[in-house]
């Protein structure tokens, strides 16, 4: 059966990703093996630092004590007349506080014959009075050489391991009379390292392990011992009575001068590690370090994983191009229908939001022309009567009075003219994107006119104080309907206060204009302040509004630039509306008329 060329190129193409994908993985291992023998031979050379410094530091500690010591004249004068036993003692005493202040393990003096005459142990089950330790190498160097000696070696009284330094004590003549030595015993060091990571040996100039943080690796011998090694080990019971075996390792590989990746068969079976050296020539010892391999298969693995994501991203990508170019064009066409669609929407949601705005302050409206139209009736009331008035004075030939009568009439007809005029600027739509210069004073003494009979129908006492002087940018009109329906809200608010009181202001604040009107309603409840602004919420009851004056009032000072804030003062709700100040210019503002003051 044949195949047809698409398929053909489909498994060409599976074929070559799963190829790189191997190839991939295999380099990105190889980099990973790599820079993970880097890494913890770096590690491991800089933990080994630390172990030296810390054997350094303890050895240094204590290095000048038997010199100072040796200087001493009780010392010098038991050693003249060993036989004094109560200088013996007090000496036995001296060692041993001596001794506690220092912080070694043992202060001892030795005659030349190799005799512990007193030490800081004399009361100890151990003690090291009475011992000979001729044989000792550190007994022997320091009077060959004439002064100070340092080894290591196992007890042979204790059995506890130590390192000993010692130094010759030389009487006024310079004639030696012994040595006076210290031993350290290093077993709470090799407690402090027992909690940390790998496995570490420290070897003598012999290349035995003599110290470790796993006791079980004590006492291996990293190489071969000659017969004559073996003698001389014995000769001076260097370590007593403990069986040397020796260290089965392997080298695999050779990382570097002080690294090796290296298989052992040790107390705990054949495994590989990564075995680090560093040398002590000051103390001939060699400290080694054995890391495990396995703390490097998660980097090994995480650098597969990352080498096979690179290739198959790499692979992706070039199929995502490939099919990316191929829909392109579809595209094109499905963003220009989108671009359409989304510009029809936008005009129709533009349109829904002016109509809103203007069905809100149309409702407005329709709240306020009962008492305006009682507020016009009045001063038609008044014209009637004037005019009858006028035609019996013109009647009787008293012009001057005639002449002030249509004054009055004229004063009557401005008041009217002020009214309608307020309702048809508040009735009007504005036109989009209007923008002059105005000032939110006389905005609000205009409203104020326009709520001036519900105010004086409600008692309402107003507090106002207001800087004329202070010029925003936006649109009058809209601004009217935002002070009018915060003014309303307010006077609902108050319907049923004993006092009902505004406090209005507007004033300068740095760059920008705050109108403050707060009532005496006793506020708004704290759940309630987060939602105020949330369209179709109200907390008047059914029936007497929709919930929507705020939320519009909040979109119509966003679309000016500005912010409205509401909170609760001591006497009522506070609405702060807050709009940037307009900038400096030559031509004044241009003002909608205030004929009217409202009391």
């Amino acid at each position: 059966m044949s195949v047809s060329p698409s398929r053909r190129r489909l498994l060409s193409g599976i074929l070559v990703i799963l190829a790189g994908l191997c190839l991939s993985v295999w380099l990105a291992g190889r980099l990973a093996e790599r820079q993970a023998w880097a890494e913890r031979s770096g590690e491991a050379r800089d933990q080994l630092q630390l172990y030296a410094q810390s054997i350094r530091t303890l050895v240094e500690r204590f290095s000048s004590v038997p010199a100072l010591l040796a200087m001493d004249g009780d010392i010098r004068a038991l050693l003249r007349d060993p036989k004094d036993h109560a200088r013996r003692q007090a000496l036995n005493e001296r060692l041993e506080r001596l001794n506690r202040a220092a912080g070694a393990n043992v202060l001892y003096l030795m005659n030349l014959q190799g005799e512990a005459l007193a030490a800081s142990n004399w009361r100890e089950e151990g003690s090291f009075v009475g011992h000979n330790y001729a044989f000792r190498p550190y007994f022997q160097d320091a009077l060959r050489h004439g002064g100070g000696a340092r080894y290591f070696a196992v007890g042979v009284t204790t059995g506890v391991p130590g390192y000993f330094l010692s130094h010759v004590v030389r009487d006024d003549d310079g004639s030696p009379l012994g040595v006076l030595a210290v031993k350290l015993e290093l077993e709470e060091l090799q407690r402090e390292w027992a909690a940390q990571s790998g496995v570490l040996l420290v070897a003598d100039d012999f290349q035995v392990v003599v110290l470790s943080n796993r006791p079980a690796w004590r006492f291996r011998a990293l190489r071969p011992l000659r017969e004559a090694e073996r003698a001389e080990l014995v000769e001076v019971r260097r370590y007593a009575e403990q069986a040397l075996q020796l260290l089965d390792r392997r080298v695999q590989r050779s990382i570097d001068a002080s690294a090796d990746w290296v298989q052992v068969a040790g107390p705990e079976g054949r495994r590989d590690y990564l075995w680090q050296r560093l040398e002590l020539p000051e103390l001939g010892w060699t400290l080694h370090l054995l890391v495990e391999p396995a703390s490097m298969a998660d980097s090994m693995r995480s650098y597969r994983l990352a080498g096979a994501g690179a290739w198959l991203a790499l692979a992706f990508l070039l199929l995502f191009l490939a099919q990316r170019r191929k829909n392109r064009r579809l595209q094109a066409g499905i963003r220009e229908r989108l671009e359409r669609e989304v510009s029809l929407r936008t005009a129709e949601l533009r349109q829904a939001q002016e109509e809103l705005v203007h069905a809100a302050r149309m409702a407005a409206l329709g709240q306020m022309s009962a008492a305006l139209a009682h507020e016009i009736n009045q001063p038609l009331t008044a014209l009637q009567m004037q005019l009858g008035s006028l035609r019996l004075l013109q009647a009787a030939g008293r012009d001057q009075e005639v002449l002030d009568g249509l004054q009055r009439v004229d004063g009557l007809l401005q008041r009217m003219a002020a009214l309608t005029g307020h309702l048809k600027t508040f009735a009007r739509k504005s036109p989009p994107g209007l923008s002059e210069r105005l000032r939110p004073a006389a905005v609000l003494e205009q409203a104020l006119q326009l709520l001036g009979p519900r105010l004086r129908k409600e008692g309402v006492q107003l507090d106002a104080r207001l800087d004329p002087e202070v010029q925003v940018v936006g649109d009058g009109i809209r601004l009217e309907q935002v002070l009018l329906n915060l003014l309303n809200n307010a006077l609902d608010a108050m319907a049923e206060a004993p006092e009902r009181r505004l406090w209005l202001s507007v004033a300068r604040a740095g760059e920008q204009c705050l109108c403050r009107i707060e009532d005496s309603g006793g506020g708004i409840a704290e759940a309630d302040l987060p939602r105020v602004f949330e369209p179709f919420f109200t907390t008047k009851p059914v029936g007497k509004g929709l919930g929507l004056g705020l939320a519009v009032s909040y979109g119509i000072v966003r679309d000016l630039g500005g912010s409205l804030e509401v909170a609760n003062g001591t006497r009522g709700a506070v609405f702060t509306l807050c709009l940037p100040l307009a900038p400096p210019a030559a031509i004044p503002a241009t003002l909608p008329p205030s004929n009217q003051e409202v009391s």
